[in-house]
């Protein structure tokens, strides 16, 4: 199993659902939270005084889900989030040692 995690743009949030729906994907965990990589943030004017956002929103989808469907979990969020623009986020995958449905007290693969 794998653990996918994506920092994404907010607008793109709906898109990359519905894509990730087609595929299989069956659930995810979704977090508003703030942070910035190689733009360092962004310079605004506000009332005619600029001022520096130093972290920009964004969202982490968390996602688990079966070896064989990881790959093509990140190439669909890839496709879907990509505007070409500086910020689009990042996609981590760490492998996932096992997962408990709290429920049925299923396990593995079963579990997701």
């Amino acid at each position: 199993m794998k653990f996918v995690i994506a920092i994404i743009k907010p607008f793109k949030l709906e898109a990359v659902r519905e894509a990730l729906s087609e595929i299989g994907v069956e659930g995810m965990t979704v977090s508003e939270v703030k942070g910035y990589g190689r733009q360092k943030g962004q310079t605004e004017i506000y009332r005619g005084a600029e001022y520096s956002v130093s972290f920009l929103p964004k969202l982490k989808l968390e996602i688990a889900v079966s070896d064989e469907l990881a790959p093509k979990v990140t190439d669909t969020i890839t496709a879907t989030a990509q505007s070409g623009q500086i910020g689009d986020g990042k996609i981590f995958v760490i492998d996932l040692e096992n997962a408990l449905r709290i429920r049925t007290g299923e396990t593995g693969d079963e579990a997701l």
